[in-house]
């Protein structure tokens, strides 16, 4: 079981602060039983080959975040994890060879940790019973499962290789879309569609009944539906509707909250947790980015991330370069303008002293400009670093294969896909170093880099498969404790 042994184990307060703890799900075997005609139903973009996307792709990712954060879990045992005959147990939640850190959790240890807990197991069984309208002879069937053997299956929805039971949950590695740490406070988040909502079932039970999240289980908050949802017309009902995703949601700093209003979360669940969080004093302020409902961009941090206190990675479309092409296209098509408009980025921010008076930002980089010198105090001047270099068609590719959306491991140093070549050259331009996983892990066990000295560097992942998915390393993870800044 994973104990709660770190002081403060839950408490993030920006972007950027060292990592300490996070929640990953490593790729289950949900993932290679996604079918082409079901794809975009289960909300991935292509089908993957399993094998590729782990062992040579998101293994990486787990290497190098315990490298980061729990050193003692791999330092000096690469060469018997990496060995043939392991066939791979470390990254296994299911085998006693597990890497099982309490740095680095795997959500697949907490699940099993509480299915311990007759009555939680009674309680999860029926719930994803009735969500996936099982017969009652298959919910007894589940009951007589062991603990590892039911977290496994109600992930992967397979009881063994042969035979599914449900749909796979396949975005379940995006664990930033489950919760959001906001200080000592953890925001549940509601997926926007339907093939998400066992994850949101299975993680609701985690947090309120792990041991890591007892102490703050009065801090865990969830934003209930229109109180008459249930009676509005369906029209209505979707503007009433809340659908929350992490990818949606920044904590830039100790009083400051972005929230973005997207495809997957909406404007009426903005406005819920502006006012939830408010009156329970969590944020003196949130700011609301309002960005095209279009599954090019999905959430906010798709569109951008920040890798310093005074750097940000953005595509560039989305903020003053958008204001250009707009020009061009007026003296095209002037009577084209309201509809521009609806593409453009909308940006509010509210104050807790004084909420109906808000202050607007015409830019985005004027937004993220105003974190890095007022928030977070930056006395150097604030940088950008677009997707592509702000070349088309550069910047939209590279954007589709999740060029903004990285994850900080420390101030300076980040997790990207190498695939993104364009964009990696403007993070040249600016001055960062760049090295390939596959190099890092070796200098890292060799002893030929030391984690503490990396500085202002974006490391490179494999990303062939995991960039079929629509997913970065800022959506594979859930950081729950990160260093103040």
């Amino acid at each position: 079981m994973i104990s709660n042994n770190v002081e403060n184990s839950i408490n993030v307060t920006s972007e950027i602060g060292t990592l300490r703890r996070l929640l990953i799900h490593s790729p289950d075997s949900g993932l290679g039983k996604v079918v082409p005609s079901k794809a975009q139903d289960w909300l991935f973009e292509d089908i993957v080959h399993l094998e590729t996307i782990r062992k040579k792709e998101y293994d990486y990712y787990v290497k190098i975040l315990l490298y980061f954060l729990d050193p003692q879990k791999i330092k000096g045992k690469l060469a018997q994890i990496n060995a043939e005959s392991s066939n791979r147990n470390f990254f296994k939640p299911e085998k006693p060879e597990f890497h099982n850190s309490d740095k680095v959790i795997e959500l697949q240890v907490l699940l099993t940790d509480i299915l311990e807990i007759n009555d939680i197991k009674l309680k999860i069984v029926a719930s994803v019973c009735a969500l996936e309208n099982c017969t009652y002879d298959l919910q007894n069937e589940l009951m007589d499962l062991s603990e590892v053997d039911l977290a496994k299956t109600l992930i992967s929805g397979s009881m063994d290789e042969d035979r599914m039971i449900f749909a796979p949950i396949p975005n379940f590695i995006f664990t930033r879309d489950i919760g959001i740490t906001i200080n000592n406070y953890i925001l549940l988040n509601k997926a926007a569609k339907q093939a998400r909502a066992r994850e949101s079932v299975l993680s609701k039970y985690i947090f309120f009944h792990h041991p890591i999240f007892a102490d703050y289980r009065d801090n865990i908050i969830e934003i209930p539906e229109h109180f008459h949802h249930f009676l509005l017309p369906n029209e209505e009902n979707q503007d009433r509707k809340i659908t929350l995703e992490g990818g949606d949601v920044m904590v830039v700093s100790k009083d400051h909250l972005v929230i973005g209003c997207s495809e997957r979360t909406s404007l009426y669940a903005c406005n819920q947790v502006v006012k939830t969080l408010f009156k329970k004093e969590v944020v003196k302020k949130v700011t609301v980015v309002k960005i095209p409902k279009k599954r090019d961009f999905m959430h906010i941090d798709t569109v951008f991330t920040q890798v310093k206190r005074n750097v940000w990675v953005m595509l560039g479309t989305l903020g003053r370069k958008s204001d250009a092409i707009n020009v061009r296209m007026t003296e095209i098509i002037e009577e084209m303008k309201d509809i521009r408009k609806e593409d453009k980025t909308q940006i509010m921010q509210f104050k807790i002293e004084n909420p109906l008076e808000p202050t607007y930002f015409e830019y985005l980089e004027d937004l993220l400009d105003d974190i890095s010198r007022n928030d977070l105090g930056s006395t150097e001047e604030t940088k950008f670093i677009y997707s592509g270099n702000n070349k088309f068609p550069y910047d939209a590719r590279e954007q589709w294969t999740d060029s903004c959306n990285l994850v900080c491991i420390k101030e300076g140093v980040v997790l990207g896909y190498d695939r993104n070549d364009k964009t990696v050259e403007a993070f040249k331009e600016n001055g960062f170093e760049t090295i390939h996983a596959h190099d890092l892990v070796e200098k890292l066990e060799n002893g030929e880099i030391d984690t503490e000295t990396i500085a202002d560097t974006i490391i490179l992942m494999p990303s062939a498969e995991l960039s079929r998915a629509r997913g970065g390393f800022h959506c594979m993870s859930m950081p729950i404790l990160r260093d103040n800044v």
